[in-house]
């Protein structure tokens, strides 16, 4: 299973994390940056889940980092570039088939 159905089966099954996505990703944009790291945005959610509420605990992979950024980004273009992103593998892979 690729890394992307990977993140995109956890984003179903966890659409709350792609809540606090947008969440602290607009608190950080409405204080004025113009780009950030998605790294951030993942620390801060996981204080958010670790010490700021209550319930059962998750995980919250890495790997998922870079598909939050970029679904972000295509949810609000008007944002793209916010997070500066590398090619992903299955991009990478694609582009070498291509030549």
């Amino acid at each position: 299973m690729t890394l992307k159905r990977k993140w995109w089966e956890f984003h179903t099954q966890n659409p709350y994390v792609y809540d606090l996505v947008e969440r602290f990703t607009f608190e950080v944009i409405n204080r004025g940056f113009m780009h950030y790291s998605i790294n951030s945005i993942f620390e801060r959610i996981r204080w958010h889940t670790d010490v700021e509420t209550y319930g059962d605990e998750f995980k919250l992979s890495n790997n998922h980092r870079a598909y939050y950024a970029r679904y972000f980004m295509h949810n609000h273009p008007e944002y793209k570039g916010f997070f500066r992103t590398k090619p992903t593998r299955e991009q990478l892979c694609h582009e070498d088939k291509k030549n």
